[in-house]
């Protein structure tokens, strides 16, 4: 009779080269957490949460919910469907703990089959679209600084959300002539957001990130109307519920695994988008290459990349999918293909 797979977890320390800045707020140390699934052959799968209290979690949360339910691991790792299922309802209101027991799910099928979990999945890894890496809020000489440090990427993601938005603008289009997505973190109202759009416009901005606070979708919709800039819901869009209420009101979505909860829920998430004809981006906290490369798995189905927490660190803990040029290469080895560096 099979065994449950066995469950550890710990805590990493991962730390960023500068502090990161948004509208709301800014840190430079953070802490994920490493779940790994054993079988009785000793074969591993690994996954990372990457918690955030903006949506609730906190390692410690993490931690406690999984040694809770470290009784619910399935005895079958194959039985994909069933185990997310299962972890739905035990951890509800742990996405990211949930995330990380999804990725561990399918690198262990990986393994055990020899494939690359893209390849579980029938996908061309070369069809993976550019990623962004993001320029945080600072002062003009730390912001022209950062850009001058990412210059092998062909797209720059601006944190907007201040009262420095035009110059930060500025200061960025001064420095370079390259492609401009901008995400404002819910930090404008609608009225400020509308009068940013000519702004937008005027400095090349091709795509607009979350302008409003999650819950504000007619203020959205007004925006959308308005902007002939791809407007792109992330904290308003955390899973595959909350794509139809968003339908012509944004563009497109934002998916990110700590909120989503999981691989098979991302896929569910492309497949209602693309339905509706939106677009769809695939984002990250800051992690380390672990959870990007769980991330990095399903790209060739987006339109959008922003990939970059690992490349923010001071210091990744994994080897995993790499950004060369803007380009995201994955690994050639079973499952998610990731190691301990």
């Amino acid at each position: 009779m099979s065994q449950p797979l066995q469950l550890e977890a710990e805590v990493l320390k991962l730390r960023t080269k500068h502090p990161f800045i948004i509208a709301r707020g800014g840190q430079s140390d953070y802490r994920t957490v490493w779940v790994r699934l054993r079988d009785s052959d000793g074969n591993e799968g690994w996954g990372e949460a990457a918690p955030t209290r903006f949506y609730g979690e906190t390692p410690e949360s993490v931690l406690a919910a999984l040694e809770l339910y470290a009784g619910a691991m399935p005895d079958d790792p194959f039985d994909i469907e069933e185990s997310e299922r299962r972890w739905h309802l035990l951890l509800r209101d742990n996405p990211s703990a949930r995330a990380a027991l999804s990725a561990a799910l399918h690198d262990l099928v990986g393994k055990r089959l020899g494939i690359p979990v893209y390849r579980l999945w029938g996908l061309d890894p070369a069809k993976a679209p550019q990623s962004t890496f993001t320029i945080g809020l600072d002062t003009a000489e730390r912001i022209r600084a950062k850009v001058l440090e990412a210059a092998q990427y062909p797209i720059l993601k601006i944190k907007l959300g201040t009262d420095r938005d035009v110059e930060i603008l500025r200061t960025i289009r001064e420095a370079t002539d390259r492609e401009i997505r901008v995400d404002a973190n819910c930090g404008w109202t609608v009225k400020q957001a509308i009068a940013m759009l000519p702004v937008l416009r005027e400095f090349g901005v091709t795509v607009l990130e979350q302008p409003l606070p999650p819950n504000e979708l007619e203020g959205l919709a007004a925006i959308t109307r308005r902007s002939d800039i791809p407007v792109i819901a992330d904290e308003s869009c955390l899973t595959a519920m909350d794509i139809p209420p968003l339908v012509g009101k944004v563009d497109g979505i934002n998916i990110k695994l700590a909120k989503c909860g999981s691989l098979r829920e991302a896929l569910r998430m492309i497949a209602i988008a693309r339905a509706h004809g939106m677009l769809v981006m695939v984002g990250c906290m800051i992690e380390s290459s672990l959870a990007i490369t769980a991330a990095a798995h399903f790209t060739p189905l987006v339109d959008i990349v922003d990939l970059d927490g690992a490349a923010l660190l001071d210091g990744d803990p994994f080897v995993g999918a790499s950004i060369d040029n803007g380009r995201v290469t994955l690994p050639t080895g079973p499952g998610l293909g990731v190691r301990r560096r």
